[in-house]
């Protein structure tokens, strides 16, 4: 029994699976949203797919569905090497598979988290605040319509399928510890 949990990297097994499950989830479910109003503009971000409703259609800006596609193929293919060397992870090439594969879930996550925050810190200096969670109130100004200013609620907050895409990294960076333990036996 010993034999099996220390002849495959479990951790990388579950964290190979974990980054697929968040690519297919993502797909279809945001991992952060801000809604306007009452579904007056909403803005779907991740960085699987990100799109942006305004009265019920739906847009996508085309540079940034190009960076939609080269981050899918990216968590792919560290998918794939999680899942590779997860089965061999004895081999003399199995530390360059995980090398590769377990830093993209993380770093996608770190980059999304900042790209916002940085989005957010922007927005503000411009004076158009939203919150990165929660809801408020904001007052707007209209563009040449002399000094009217319009008031709605935000509200924005990050998804169920951001927490799943934090668990996937974390199985990911776990993985890359228990190396040590599963590379050391004969």
């Amino acid at each position: 029994m010993s034999d099996i949990l220390t002849k495959y990297n479990w951790f990388a097994l579950a964290g190979g699976l974990m980054t697929i499950l968040v690519i297919v989830v993502s797909l279809s479910t945001p991992w952060w949203q801000l809604t306007v109003g009452d579904d007056l503009l909403t803005v779907n971000a991740s960085p699987i797919n990100t799109n942006m409703g305004f009265l019920d259609a739906s847009f996508t800006i085309p540079f940034i569905f190009a960076l939609n596609i080269v981050s899918i193929l990216g968590l792919l293919a560290s998918a794939i090497a999680m899942l590779i060397y997860s089965i061999i992870p004895g081999k003399s090439y199995s530390i360059h598979l995980l090398g590769f594969g377990y830093k993209k879930p993380l770093y996608t996550v770190l980059f999304f988290i900042i790209g916002l925050v940085a989005i957010t810190m922007i927005c503000q200096t411009i004076n158009l605040n939203f919150p990165l969670m929660g809801s408020t109130i904001s007052t707007l100004p209209i563009p040449f319509a002399s000094g009217i200013t319009l008031t709605v609620l935000l509200s924005a907050g990050f998804q169920w399928s951001f927490w799943l895409a934090v668990i996937a990294a974390a199985l990911c960076i776990t993985a890359r510890i228990y190396h040590g333990r599963v590379a050391s036996v004969p």
